[in-house]
C-alpha cells in the first residue's frame, strides 16, 4: 500500500514482482493511475481514490511553490494530506479484507496499520526514505543541514508527529469502524515504537548507512527497482543516442514548476553553452526542447536510458537519485522541495555529484558550470563507476521476502 507520486510508487512494482517469484500473491494499492506499472510488473491492482498528479497542478498543490523553506512547505502539505487522507481510508480496508499482510510504505502507513491492527493482520513498513529519528542527521523531508545530535533527534521525534498528525481527522472514523478504541496521533507513534514495528529502508547501505542509534527492528535492504521487464528504448531515442557523443539527460520527474519555459530555456542554453547535446524528460514540469543537438522525451526507463548518459541532471528524488547511482554516471542535482536536498547532498558527498543547484537559484551559467565539471572530472566518473557496480551488486528484495516469511510463521 502506498500513496503519491510516481517515485512513492514505482520501487514497489519491482519488489512486488520479487515477492510474486517468491510465491507469494500480491496486489499493489495505490492511485489508479499506477495501474500500468502493476500490469507491466505481473502483479494485482486495487485503485485508491485521488489523482496525485492532478492535486500537484491544483491551486492547493500550486501553493508549495510559494514556500521558500522546506519547514514551509511541509506545513503546506501536511494541510493538504489532512484535506485528502480520510478518502483513501475505505479503500485501505476494502483491499485488506482480501489480504493476509499488509506491506505499508512510509505515506500511508498511519492508517495501513490500523487497519491491519483492526482486521488482525500482520503488517511490514516499507520506506523509500530514513524517515525515523536519529542524532546522525536531520529529517531528510525537511530539507536544510544537521542541527546538531541533539536538534537533529528533536527534529525527527517532531517530524514523525506531524505525519501522525496529517491523518489526525481520518484516523478516528476509521478505528471507531473497524472496532478499536480512540488513540490520539502521538499516542498511535509511540504504540508501533513499543511493539518495535518492522520497517526496512529500501534504499543502499552505501549511499546512507543505518544510524547507529536507531532501534532494533530498523533495518536498510539495497533498493527496491522500478520492474520495466525488457522495454526497449523507443527507436528515435536510439537514433538520437547513436547520432553523436554521449549526451546529458535532463528531468525533473513527478515534480511540478511555476515557469517550465523559463527553466527548459536556462538548460538548453546551459548545455549548448558546455557543449553537451541534451535528452529532456518533459515530466510533471511540462520541460520541452527542440533542435537537432537536443531530444525531448517521454515516459523513459531510466534503467535503460541512463547508462547511455554522460551525466544525469534531476530533481534528486529518491527514485531518480538510485536510478543514477545504479547507472554509473555522474549527477547534477537539482532539488525542489522535501527530502531532495537531502538526496542532493548526499551525491555531492559520495563524491559523484560536484554541486548541488537548487532549482529556486537555478541559472544557466551556474548550470553549465556543474555541467563541465561533473562531464570532464574523471573523478566524478570514475566514483560514479564504482559505486554503481557495488549498488547493482546489492540485492534489496530478499531481505523483504524473508521478512514476509517471518510475518507468516508469526
Amino acid at each position: 500500500m502506498t500513496a503519491g507520486s510516481r517515485g512513492d510508487v514505482a520501487p514497489f512494482t519491482g519488489l512486488g514482482h520479487g515477492l510474486a517469484r517468491a510465491g507469494h500473491e500480491v496486489t499493489l494499492v495505490t492511485h489508479e493511475r499506477f495501474e500500468p506499472l502493476a500490469t507491466r510488473a505481473g502483479i494485482g491492482f486495487h485503485a485508491l481514490p485521488l489523482d496525485p498528479r492532478a492535486e500537484l497542478e491544483s491551486s492547493r498543490g500550486r501553493a508549495l511553490h510559494r514556500s521558500t523553506t522546506g519547514v514551509g512547505k511541509l506545513m503546506r502539505v501536511v494541510a493538504m494530506g489532512r484535506a485528502l487522507a480520510g478518502q483513501m481510508a475505505d479503500d485501505l480496508v476494502t483491499a485488506a479484507g482480501a489480504s493476509d499482510a499488509l506491506l505499508l510504505s512510509g505515506s500511508v502507513a498511519p492508517l495501513g496499520h490500523a487497519v491491519a491492527e483492526g482486521l488482525g493482520l500482520p503488517s511490514l513498513g516499507l520506506n523509500l526514505q530514513p524517515l525515523a529519528a536519529t542524532r546522525e542527521f536531520v529529517p531528510p523531508m525537511l530539507g536544510v543541514g544537521s542541527w546538531g545530535p541533539f536538534g537533529n533527534r528533536v527534529a525527527g521525534l517532531g517530524l514523525n508527529l506531524a505525519v501522525e498528525q496529517l491523518f489526525g481527522a481520518a484516523l478516528p472514523p476509521l478505528r471507531a469502524r473497524l472496532g478499536l478504541p480512540p488513540l490520539s496521533p502521538a499516542a498511535a507513534l509511540r504504540a508501533r515504537e513499543r511493539q518495535g514495528w518492522p520497517v526496512l529502508h529500501g534504499y543502499s547501505p552505501r549511499v546512507v548507512a543505518r544510524p547507529r542509534d536507531w532501534r532494533s527492528g530498523l533495518d536498510v535492504t539495497g533498493y527496491w527497482w522500478p520492474y520495466d521487464g525488457d522495454t526497449p528504448l523507443p527507436d528515435e531515442l536510439r537514433t538520437f543516442l547513436g547520432a553523436g557523443p554521449a549526451p546529458v539527460f535532463v528531468g525533473l520527474g513527478s515534480a511540478t514548476v511555476p515557469d517550465p519555459a523559463r527553466i527548459s530555456a536556462a538548460i538548453v542554453r546551459a548545455l549548448r553553452r558546455a557543449g553537451l547535446r541534451g535528452v529532456i524528460q518533459r515530466g510533471w514540469a511540462g520541460l520541452t526542447a527542440t533542435g537537432d543537438d537536443m531530444l525531448t522525451i517521454d515516459e523513459t526507463p531510466h534503467s535503460a536510458l541512463f547508462p547511455h548518459m554522460a551525466a544525469v541532471v534531476h530533481h534528486a528524488g529518491a527514485g531518480t537519485t538510485a536510478a543514477g547511482l545504479r547507472a554509473g554516471v555522474p549527477a547534477v542535482p537539482v532539488p525542489i522541495q522535501f527530502d531532495e536536498s537531502f538526496w542532493a547532498a548526499r551525491l555531492v558527498t559520495l563524491g559523484v555529484a560536484p554541486r548541488a543547484l537548487p532549482l529556486r537559484h537555478l541559472t544557466a551559467e551556474a548550470l553549465e558550470q556543474a555541467l563541465l565539471r561533473a562531464t570532464q572530472d574523471s573523478g566524478h566518473r570514475e566514483r560514479a563507476r564504482a559505486l554503481g557496480a557495488h549498488i547493482r551488486a546489492e540485492d534489496g528484495v530478499t531481505p523483504v521476502v524473508e521478512a514476509v516469511h517471518r510475518l507468516r510463521r508469526h
